[in-house]
């Protein structure tokens, strides 16, 4: 707690509720973590570790350049522990993702659209980094991931139809 505020480390989302008991996925949070750091895990490396290092990796700070270090350093130390391969870097503009634009790329509202859902300028600019992280990774490429459709859900609220006329009493 700093200054009387609860910092929360890792986001925690309701289309991924179960991935968070197990750990035996990479949760959204983390991966965003990861891509901030430059890493790239596979599955196989991911569940190669000890859960108290995928606990750790989940709860470790990013906020300041020297925890992006300590995180970087431990991951990859973990996992050529683990593994006995190192951790593969990602070039610059594959971790320009870890900060989304601030505008809804066109593919994603299209995918979003498509889904039921207005993903517009105005929407978009309610979301936080990381459901906007969430739903590019999901929703931005040519298929979209079996949770889309509920982060969608968790993040926005769906269009409404237009209601039928009242039928006017005589």
């Amino acid at each position: 707690m700093i200054a009387g505020r609860v910092l929360f480390v890792i986001r925690h989302f309701r289309f991924e509720q179960d991935v968070y008991e197990t750990l035996d996925l990479v949760p959204m949070a983390v991966r965003r973590k990861l891509d901030k750091i430059g890493i790239k895990l596979g599955l196989e490396q991911w569940r190669a570790l000890g859960r108290g290092e995928r606990l750790a990796i989940c709860h470790l700070p990013t906020n300041l350049d020297e925890e992006c270090e300590a995180l970087r350093v431990f991951v990859q130390e973990a996992v050529k522990r683990a593994t006995g391969a190192e951790a593969k870097k990602l070039s610059e503009a594959e971790r320009a993702i870890a900060d989304p634009p601030d505008s809804p790329p066109a593919g994603l509202a299209e995918h979003a659209k498509d889904a039921g859902f207005a993903l517009d300028e105005e929407s978009w600019s309610k979301l936080d980094a990381d459901a906007r992280y969430a739903l590019i990774k999901m929703g931005l490429g040519n298929a979209t991931s079996h949770n889309f459709a509920a982060a969608l859900q968790e993040f926005l609220i769906p269009p409404i139809e237009a209601a039928p006329a009242a039928e006017s009493k005589a």
